[in-house]
C-alpha cells in the first residue's frame, strides 16, 4: 500500500506494524500493533472513536510497547481497513449496539493469543465501549481508561414515564437547534459528509480544529440539566441550527492557511489519512453507533446489566478544553460517585481539547503509564518466564 491515502509505512512511528486479524466476531480487522516482538507481554488494548481511526493513538503506542506492553489498536467495526461489517443505512444496524462492539474486542484478545487484556483504553465512542468490556468481562479487562465520554453506568430499569420531548424544545427555540447524535442518525448525514461541497479534508481539518484545544472558545461548563435551555449552552458541533448539516456547522470555523501549517499535533499530511480514510469508506460505519444509541431499540439488553458497576481499576482522561465530559449533565458525576469502584482519579489535560491523546500525546502517556504501573501486575512485577 503507498501513496498518501493509507496506512504505509512513511506515516507510522518507527515501531509500529499493520496486520490483519481474521475470524474475530464475523470482522477482519486491521490493527496497529507495538511491543509485538518479545512474546508474553500484558496486553493494552487501544480503541478509537468518531470521526478517528486506530491511527489515532499513533503517538501513544511506542511509549505504552516501551514500558513492556504489547499494545494494538484496531480500527473499530465500521472504520478504516477493517472489513465483514454492513455499511448500508438500510443494512445490519444491529451488529453495531454496544453490546456487540465489546464482543468485538472480545474477539480481537482472543485472536491475538491472550486471556486477558491487561488494560482496555477507549477514547470518544471508543469510551463507553472499554467501559461496557471491563463491566461485563472483568476477568478479561483487567483495567479500564475512559477518555472523553465518562460512564455513568448501565442504564437503568424503567421508571416512570416523562413526557419531556427534548427534541421538540430544542427545534422550539428562539434560534431551532437540533442534537448531533440525532442528526448522525439521519440517513442524510453520511452524504452530507462525504459530499460536502468543502471537500472531505477540508471539511476534517476543521471538525478537528474546532473541537480542539485551538479553537479558543472551547470553554466547558456543567450544565444543569437535560433541557433545551441547557442543552443549547453547548457548542453548535454539539446542538447545531435546526437546518445546517455537520459540514455547514464547522465551516466557518476553518483554520487559516497559517493556523494549519502551525498545527504540530496533526499535520496535513497526517489529516490525509482520516481524509483519505473516510473518502474511501464515507462515514455510515461509525454513523452506525450513533444510530444504536440513539433508537432506543437496544436499551432492554443494557439493562440487564442495570445496577452493576466497573470493579476493576479505572480512571479518566480529558482535555481541560473538551465539552465531551459535560455534554450529559450529570454523567460525569455518576461516573465519579458510583459507576466504578476504583477509580483512580479524573484528570484534565492542559492545552488539550477533544483530541486528547492527539493534542497532548506526552501528557497522556504519562497519565497512562503512571495508572498502568498502579494497576495489577503490570510488567515490571511480572515474574519471570
Amino acid at each position: 500500500m503507498s501513496g498518501t491515502t493509507g496506512y504505509d509505512a512513511a506515516h507510522l512511528p518507527v515501531g509500529i506494524r499493520r496486520r490483519f486479524v481474521p475470524d474475530v466476531n464475523g470482522l477482519t480487522m486491521h490493527v496497529l500493533e507495538a511491543g509485538h516482538e518479545t512474546p508474553g507481554r500484558p496486553l493494552v488494548l487501544l480503541l478509537h472513536g468518531f470521526p478517528e481511526l486506530a491511527y489515532s493513538w499513533r503517538r501513544l503506542m511506542v511509549p505504552l510497547a516501551s514500558a513492556g506492553y504489547h499494545v494494538v489498536a484496531p480500527d473499530q467495526r465500521g472504520y478504516g481497513r477493517t472489513t465483514g461489517w454492513d455499511g448500508r443505512y438500510d443494512g445490519d444496524v444491529g451488529s453495531f449496539r454496544m453490546l456487540n462492539l465489546a464482543r468485538d474486542a472480545l474477539g480481537l484478545v482472543v485472536a491475538l493469543g491472550h486471556r486477558h487484556a491487561a488494560a482496555v483504553i477507549g477514547h470518544d465512542f471508543g469510551s463507553p465501549v472499554a467501559a461496557w468490556c471491563a463491566l461485563v468481562r472483568p476477568d478479561v479487562f483487567r483495567s479500564v481508561a475512559l477518555m472523553s465520554a465518562p460512564f455513568g453506568g448501565p442504564p437503568a430499569l424503567p421508571a416512570a414515564a416523562t413526557t419531556l420531548d427534548v427534541h421538540a424544545d430544542l427545534a422550539a427555540l428562539p434560534r431551532p437547534r437540533k442534537h448531533y447524535q440525532w442528526y448522525y442518525s439521519a440517513r442524510a448525514a453520511d452524504a452530507d459528509m462525504r459530499d460536502c461541497p468543502q471537500g472531505i479534508h477540508a471539511f476534517l481539518r476543521a471538525y478537528y480544529h474546532v473541537k480542539s484545544a485551538d479553537w479558543q472558545e472551547n470553554v466547558p461548563a456543567a450544565l444543569a440539566s437535560w433541557t433545551a435551555h441547557e442543552l443549547a449552552k453547548l457548542p453548535d458541533y454539539y446542538v447545531m441550527d435546526l437546518h445546517h448539516t455537520m459540514a455547514e456547522t464547522v465551516a466557518p470555523q476553518m483554520p487559516s492557511a497559517e493556523e494549519i501549517a502551525a498545527c504540530r499535533w496533526l499535520p496535513d499530511d497526517e489529516l490525509r489519512v482520516y481524509s483519505g480514510e473516510f473518502g474511501r469508506t464515507g462515514f455510515q460505519g461509525g454513523l452506525q453507533w450513533y444510530r444504536c444509541a440513539t433508537g432506543g431499540r437496544y436499551v432492554g439488553e443494557m439493562q440487564l446489566f442495570s445496577g452493576r458497576t466497573i470493579d476493576v481499576p479505572s480512571c479518566f482522561i480529558a482535555g481541560a478544553s473538551d465539552w465531551g465530559p459535560w455534554q450529559k449533565p450529570g454523567e460525569l458525576q455518576q461516573m465519579q460517585r458510583a459507576a466504578c469502584t476504583q477509580l483512580a482519579g479524573c484528570h484534565f489535560v492542559a492545552g488539550a481539547g477533544h483530541w486528547v491523546q492527539q493534542e497532548q500525546a506526552d501528557a497522556v502517556a504519562a497519565l497512562l503509564l503512571d495508572f498502568l504501573a498502579r494497576a495489577p501486575n503490570p510488567p515490571a512485577l511480572r515474574p519471570a518466564a
